[in-house]
């Protein structure tokens, strides 16, 4: 295994994703039951964009499960699920969550760079916020088209360089350091999470997904975005405290709404 992908496996080992700032209360299923009611009201889209409920009966995977709330919400939904992470974490955690709500998936520590199915397995390949995070993400998309049926779709998020978290990023380290010709691909890869992070402009993102046949492609202002809560478990301190506190969010959401992290891609093989 490449040491790069070391890297990125032991950052999402040290706490899966909003584990530190989401995952809380005294019995496993109260944190679980909590880490899911706050994911979906400080990120409502996620709903509409995933359908849950739309995949009954049909074979679904999921590309980094995290902590394992929309892979819930997959199975409530009746969805046929398999779930893949890098990290021994997640699928931990995973594995509990659908024990503890009584559900069923096949979840497996692996690598989406080479996803361990057969060809034209799956109806939908999900995934949120995670193939970004690949050292080869152009072998991931090609690992999702291949897995997917003939007439399979993707919902793919991932980020997008021109947010104001990328903006907010280069303030503080590039302009703050006296760095202002950094470029964003550092930004994102050196000072978002984990390393080598990637973010993608529009064109870039419809050149990585142009195998496929159909491409709607959606960016939405987060929390991140507006400062509206913790950015991230990589930021914290006194100088985003003061942000929050001066941050002009109405004035963003009026004259910057399509300036956000998440790029939410609708794909169709």
């Amino acid at each position: 295994m490449p040491l790069e992908i070391d890297l990125v496996k032991d950052f999402w080992n040290e706490a899966s994703c909003g584990e530190d700032l989401y995952l809380k209360g005294d019995e496993l299923k109260e944190r679980f039951e909590n880490q899911s009611r706050i994911r979906y009201q400080l990120e409502p889209y996620i709903l509409d964009f995933a359908e849950f409920e739309k995949w009954k009966g049909l074979r679904v995977l999921e590309i980094g499960v995290g902590l394992g709330a929309d892979h819930q919400k997959f199975a409530e939904g009746g969805a046929l699920l398999t779930g893949i992470d890098l990290t021994e974490r997640a699928i931990e955690f995973t594995s509990k969550r659908f024990k503890i709500f009584d559900l069923q998936s096949d979840l497996k520590v692996s690598n989406a760079e080479k996803l361990p199915f057969e060809d034209n397995t799956f109806d939908l390949v999900y995934s949120w916020g995670v193939i970004h995070h690949s050292p080869d993400t152009e072998k991931v998309v090609e690992e999702i088209y291949r897995v997917l049926n003939k007439n399979g779709s993707a919902r793919i998020m991932i980020y997008y360089t021109k947010s104001m978290v990328g903006y907010m990023l280069w303030v503080r380290y590039g302009l703050f350091k006296f760095r202002p010709f950094i470029s964003m691909k550092t930004i994102f890869s050196t000072y978002l999470e984990s390393p080598g992070t990637k973010a993608y402009k529009l064109k870039e993102a419809h050149k990585l997904f142009s195998a496929f046949n159909k491409i709607e492609i959606e960016t939405v202002l987060t929390h991140g975005d507006l400062l509206s809560s913790d950015a991230g478990q990589r930021h914290r301190g006194w100088l985003l405290n003061l942000a929050k506190k001066i941050y002009p969010r109405n004035l963003i959401k009026s004259l910057l709404p399509k300036n956000g992290l998440f790029m939410l891609i609708k794909l169709e093989k």
